[in-house]
């Protein structure tokens, strides 16, 4: 059974979010119930960043789509403003990085990934796995750098 590309984004999308929720829970010690409309809110910002790269004409990355979306809608001019600081000030900075981190390491090109041999999913989850580790060994330098642990 081959999995089509509307397949692979909800099981992303799906995978993100949970994956955010559970680092949320453990890293910040928010409940999943308090983390979820920041965590969807997040999310939403994502797609339609993406979104917007698909349909506007001009060759940026979708990164740059993305962040414009979410100035746009936690600035002051939006009237949604408020809610969305609100709930996604629950989420801590490092629960959705790990997936950042993993994604770039993809490229988000999972035509091509889905194209490559059973190989390339040990290379997919070796890649994983060094992102993860080295981006929790680059948080806890600089934590400890900076002295931000001390102020917890």
């Amino acid at each position: 059974m081959t999995m089509n590309m509307r397949d692979w984004t909800v099981s992303l999308l799906l995978t993100s979010v949970l994956t955010t929720l559970i680092a949320n829970l453990i890293g910040n010690n928010m409940s999943i119930a308090d983390s979820i409309p920041g965590v969807l809110i997040l999310s939403a910002i994502a797609f339609m960043g993406i979104f917007l790269g698909k349909i506007i004409p001009l060759k940026l990355p979708a990164i740059v789509y993305v962040v414009l979306t979410g100035v746009l809608v936690a600035s002051p001019i939006s009237p949604f403003a408020q809610p969305i600081i609100d709930y996604t000030a629950k989420i801590s900075f490092m629960a959705p990085i790990t997936i950042v981190g993993t994604l770039a390491g993809i490229g988000l090109n999972f035509k091509s990934f889905i194209s490559q041999s059973w190989k390339m999913v040990i290379v997919a989850l070796l890649v994983f796995t060094g992102t993860f580790l080295v981006q929790a060994i680059f948080a806890e330098v600089f934590l400890n750098l900076t002295d931000a642990l001390d102020s917890f």
